[in-house]
């Protein structure tokens, strides 16, 4: 491991080392103190290091009632983990995304990072890339907690394009943001995207691309940040079925790329809150990534320590298990039935268009529909008259398929065209 000014030292030589917010810059992780002398005190035959308690047979302390809730052995619950997350875990979840991400393969990018879930890895990010008044580029509309998460509580201010033009993905938009004066810039790109559940094709992945490096050519210095909670649910075969991490992580030696990701919408596990980030940039190895990982292992030793033993162990024992894949395929083919049925309830029912509109949607847990009145007024009187609930952001109306059953969907949006028409 590289040392707290190793670290900057290593990093200062490289253009991340610019696009590190002054926090990022200062942040660190502890090797001296209480690490080094607990790692050199290792294999003693008395050793009073270790800030837990032992039973007499030196296993970890505990009590039989959680032990009763709980069959994984105690050294895979109790314990304290790294703040850089079980390594088997880390080092089992970079398995995985190669085997999601082909173009990885031969791709050298960082050991993933545990997180507290996906949200703590975007807070993680914004803290190490992200000063007061610093941009976020993001197409609009977005999931709400961005301006909660980069605006309210790291003071970034967040410049939005539209997503769709003439529904396709708004490159134009996106070029607009990008080419703007100034050097650094962060791009946050969501897909599927929360809130409409669209993908992009992989097409409009290659002019991205082709867009961002462009840039990058010519002076700009770039964080991207992929957003990859939905990775896996897309549902049409022009889709790009790769995350866009794929393609950008070795694109430009000025393109910084982050990839988001975790356990609990892929693994359908949303309580573990068990994420991961993960780095790629052209030209960077192994020894350069550690130095940017340990500045993201200090932020969380900084902040909540470790993330649960436990879930970790459970993510674990998941991805070593041969029924995994057979199980997962099976939540994920049961969410294209059901989205499916919605794309035949709006094909068979075309009078629906008369009070709303359907945003582009092949994938994830999502759609939005563009009501023809105010949708928050619609939202309430779905609620109230017809004992149906759906989300309202900005004037569009959020369609959870994800948690309704495929029985329940057609009353769905036969509630949604009463509510919209007696508006």
């Amino acid at each position: 491991m590289v040392t707290r000014g190793e670290g900057n030292d290593i990093l200062q030589k490289k253009t991340v080392y610019s696009l590190l917010s002054k926090k990022g810059k200062q942040i660190y992780f502890p090797k001296k103190g209480v690490f080094a002398q607990s790692a050199e005190a290792e294999g003693c035959a008395l050793n009073a290091t270790i800030g837990m308690a032992l039973d007499e047979d030196k296993t970890p302390m505990r009590l039989q009632t959680i032990v009763e809730y709980c069959p994984l052995q105690p050294e895979k619950v109790f314990p304290y983990a790294s703040s850089f997350g079980v390594k088997e875990l880390r080092k089992k979840w970079r398995d995985y995304l190669l085997r999601q991400n082909l173009s990885l393969q031969k791709k050298e990018i960082s050991l993933p990072i545990v997180t507290n879930g996906l949200t703590e890895a975007l807070s993680i990010t914004a803290f190490l890339f992200v000063d007061s008044g610093d941009a976020i580029i993001l197409p609009s509309p977005y999931w709400e907690n961005y301006s909660l998460l980069f605006g309210t509580r790291y003071g970034a201010v967040l410049e939005e394009f539209p997503l769709f033009e003439k529904g396709r993905f708004n490159l134009k938009g996106l070029e607009s943001k990008i080419t703007t004066k100034g050097k650094k810039k962060i791009v946050l790109l969501n897909f599927p995207n929360n809130p409409t559940g669209y993908t992009i094709t992989k097409e409009e992945a290659e002019e991205i691309v082709t867009l961002l490096k462009s840039a990058a050519d010519q002076g700009k210095r770039l964080v991207v940040i992929c957003d990859d909670a939905y990775f896996g649910l897309q549902y049409e075969p022009e889709l790009m079925k790769e995350s866009l991490f794929a393609l950008l992580c070795d694109a430009h030696e000025n393109i910084l790329t982050l990839k988001i990701d975790g356990a609990s919408k892929e693994l359908y596990a949303w309580g573990l809150r068990v994420g991961f980030l993960t780095f790629g940039i052209l030209g960077w190895t192994a020894k350069i990534y550690t130095a940017l990982e340990e500045k993201v292992a200090g932020t969380i030793r900084a902040d909540i320590s470790n993330v649960s033993r436990l879930s970790q162990s459970l993510v674990l024992e998941t991805l070593n298990n041969p029924r995994f894949s057979k199980e997962k395929k099976e939540k994920d083919l049961l969410l294209e039935r059901r989205y499916r049925k919605v794309l035949a309830v709006l094909e068979a029912n075309p009078h629906y268009k008369e009070e709303f509109t359907a945003l582009p949607f092949n994938s994830g847990y999502f759609m939005c529909i563009k009501p023809h009145h105010e949708a928050e007024i619609i939202r309430r009187r779905l609620r109230e008259k017809y004992d149906t609930g759906v989300l309202v952001t900005g004037n569009l109306l959020r369609i959870a398929f994800s948690s309704v059953t495929m029985e329940e969907i057609p009353l769905l949006f036969e509630n949604l065209y009463k509510a919209c028409k007696e508006v």
